[in-house]
């Protein structure tokens, strides 16, 4: 008999640089002096993270992940005696500038972008005066997945919990759970989704629940500063529809 399964396609995935920048940041490094070993190992537990929550995880992550570990062990390699014949690049350095490159575009894409949507239908005769809630910084996937990562970290539970059956654990009841939160606080923290859950199933459907929610504009989510952390609002111009029938509009298109 066949098991039902739940496979997470995303529209909009980051890349390989964007999972290493956030490693990066969220402990407040310097990219020049990234300890190449320690950042391996997060970036292959957060590659394992992925196939659990059953995410395609495109070639270019793999070939990263390939990179890094060739960097690794490079550095472990005994010093090799000087020669006079020519070196090939140093992939270590090549890497940290391609992070430094991608960190700038990143930033400025994601002003424009954000700025863009926001104000795109606002007119003003004289320049604007943002508050602090124009401030707020969209959350990028890989924060959602720390998030999931805590998660699973409190549970009880240690056993592979790679398939999700949703016999046990319908998403539907995992998307009304977060309604019901949202709708009765001003916001929710994303960690608070996931309490009370004491298998990593349970987490895995909350978090594609929230997903789900995202995709329709049903709730957004947002930070205080960058690597800060996530509150997750009910949007208030989809207060009172139907998620259902948002779904099958969202699938639709």
């Amino acid at each position: 008999m066949e098991t039902d399964t739940l496979k997470i396609q995303l529209d909009v995935f980051e890349g390989p640089l964007d999972l290493l920048l956030h490693l990066i940041k969220k402990d407040n490094l310097d990219i020049y002096e990234v300890n190449i070993s320690a950042i391996t190992t997060q970036y292959l537990e957060y590659l394992d993270l992925m196939k659990q929550l059953n995410l395609d995880v495109a070639g270019e992550f793999l070939v990263m992940a390939s990179t890094l570990m060739q960097i690794k062990a490079r550095q472990l390699l005994p010093s090799q005696v000087p020669t006079t014949e020519e070196q090939g690049p140093d992939p270590a350095k090549e890497l940290i500038a391609k992070l430094v490159e991608y960190e700038k575009f990143k930033q400025a894409s994601n002003f424009l972008q954000q700025n863009f949507d926001k104000f795109k239908d606002n007119f003003y005769k004289q320049a604007p005066v943002f508050n602090q809630e124009d401030k707020v910084v969209n959350v990028q996937l890989f924060d959602l997945l720390a998030a999931v990562k805590r998660a699973f970290a409190r549970l009880e539970e240690r056993q592979n919990a790679d398939l999700l059956k949703i016999e046990e654990f319908p998403i539907d009841k995992k998307i009304e759970k977060v309604l019901a939160m949202v709708t009765s606080r001003p916001w929710v923290l994303i960690d608070d989704i996931f309490m009370g859950e004491t298998k990593k199933r349970g987490v895995i459907t909350c978090f594609m629940a929230v997903l789900e929610l995202l995709k329709i504009n049903k709730i957004y989510a947002r930070q205080d500063k960058q690597n800060g952390e996530i509150r997750i609002y009910l949007n208030q111009e989809h207060k009172n529809d139907d998620y259902h029938k948002l779904l099958e509009e969202a699938e639709e298109k």
